[in-house]
């Protein structure tokens, strides 16, 4: 926005301070001429025919403060403009840093030494908006990235089944149909989480009053069949849980939840647990399941975009896109709420969230 140009602050601060001291001295020299005035009279005469009257002492009086006031005023200036300029050189390295930031430098920081002020307050609490916003960068770069190269990879199939079908006619029609329908579906699972996980981010959704338990249980009944198909156990347990929130993101935060439990199992024989609970003022999710040891330094990983958690999911026709754990973790983000995951000693994961519950 274009703005007409003004004085500057540090000009402002040395007006004003030249114009505070030359205001004092004014009235200490008007305090002073009054105390004189008030004693001395208008004629008198001393023993050699000579003493002071109001006359002699306006004659005198009036140069002598003449150039004080001038001494001050220039003092004042002076002083004013060093004084401001060294009070306001924390703000001149904020507005360049700012400057820097603005080009696209999100790796400056201000680092300002010396004890705590406002402007130090001011430099460490930008210090740390540049810092959260270089990771925000950072991780929608990369998530930009991998989002690319997942849509890419469908796409690219799909290009290639065709082409093989332009060149032989003679190829099975159902087979091609059927392999097109499967890339078209995860093109379209894919799309679809990357604008829940989208819309969970802004956080633009409405929120209302809801059973977490009964949540769980419709997650449940809906993936009953896939954990009978593997062999797995799928029980819900717990009480009525209320929290406030979205009702359509809770279930697709405990669908993923209990899909990702269901799918990195044992081959068979193995369980899924779903508990609800309140504790105190929090609603709390646990799903737990057996399954395969996790590297404990692989766990921090599993909320991040496309990570899954072992290499066997990735040819298995219910592994997903790799946004469950993501997409899970920003909607318990939306809703202010946390999310623990904690591998198993005998293998499988622990997974605990906590929502604010109805007050």
């Amino acid at each position: 926005m274009s703005r007409r140009p003004g004085l500057s602050v540090r000009l402002r601060l040395t007006l004003s301070y030249a114009g505070f001291l030359a205001v004092a001295g004014a009235l200490l020299l008007a305090v002073v001429w009054g105390f004189l005035l008030r004693y001395v009279p208008d004629n008198a005469q001393g023993l050699l025919g000579v003493s002071p009257n109001r006359y002699l002492l306006v004659r005198t009086f009036f140069p002598a403060a003449a150039v004080a006031m001038a001494f001050l005023l220039v003092f004042g200036l002076v002083g004013g403009w060093l004084l401001a300029g060294r009070m306001l050189a924390p703000l001149t390295r904020i507005t360049a840093a700012t400057r820097t930031a603005g080009n696209g430098s999100l790796s400056h920081r201000i680092r300002m030494e010396g004890r705590q002020d406002e402007f130090r307050e001011l430099a460490d609490a930008f210090d740390t908006m540049l810092e959260q916003l270089e990771s925000h960068v950072a991780e929608q770069q990369r998530f930009a990235a991998n989002a690319s190269h997942e849509l890419r990879t469908p796409l690219t199939i799909s290009r290639t089944l065709l082409d093989v079908a332009r060149r032989d006619p003679t190829r099975d029609r159902d087979e091609l149909l059927e392999r097109l329908r499967v890339v078209n579906t995860r093109a379209i699972g894919l799309t679809e989480a990357l604008l829940l996980l989208g819309r969970s981010d802004r956080g633009n959704f409405a929120r209302e009053s809801v059973d977490l338990s009964l949540v769980a249980e419709e997650a449940a009944e809906t993936l009953l069949p896939l954990a009978e198909q593997r062999g797995i156990t799928l029980d819900v347990t717990g009480g009525a849980t209320r929290t406030t929130a979205s009702a359509e993101l809770l279930l697709r935060m405990v669908t993923n939840l209990v899909q990702n439990a269901v799918v990195h199992n044992l081959p068979a024989g193995g369980s899924v647990t779903v508990h609800t609970e309140a504790q105190g003022d929090a609603s709390v999710l646990r799903v737990e399941n057996t399954g395969h040891p996790l590297p404990p330094e692989l766990v921090p990983t599993l909320t991040e975009p496309f990570q899954r958690g072992t290499e066997r999911a990735r040819t298995d026709e219910h592994a997903g896109v790799g946004l469950g754990l993501a997409i899970v973790h920003s909607v318990v983000r939306a809703h202010d709420g946390t999310l623990d995951l904690v591998p198993l000693p005998a293998g499988g994961l622990l997974v605990t969230v906590r929502l604010p519950g109805m007050p």
